[in-house]
């Protein structure tokens, strides 16, 4: 994975992780390439996207929930109207 995000002045942060784990990501490719500080950031911008999404998910269900009759309604004129590829 590439980090596409600026560059900005960093702050060290010193973290624990057990002998196992270390010795996994040490053996990964990546991390290999580029650097353990490099991937965690990357795997800390992801985690915080995944996240993201699932809030913004879970918004999107409460402000539909209960509502699929009334939204299909809504929709099934245009569904109704699309042409179909035939097979």
């Amino acid at each position: 994975m590439m980090d596409d995000t600026p560059i900005m002045p960093v702050q060290p942060v010193q973290i624990s992780v057990d002998r196992e784990l270390l010795t996994r990501l040490d053996a990964d490719p990546e991390v290999k390439a580029r650097g353990r500080s490099a991937f965690i950031r990357d795997a800390l911008h992801a985690y915080l996207r995944a996240r993201d999404r699932i809030r913004i998910d879970e918004q999107i269900r409460a402000a539909y929930g209960g509502r699929r009759d009334a939204t299909l309604r809504e929709i099934e004129n245009l569904i109704d109207s699309q042409a179909w590829p035939k097979k």
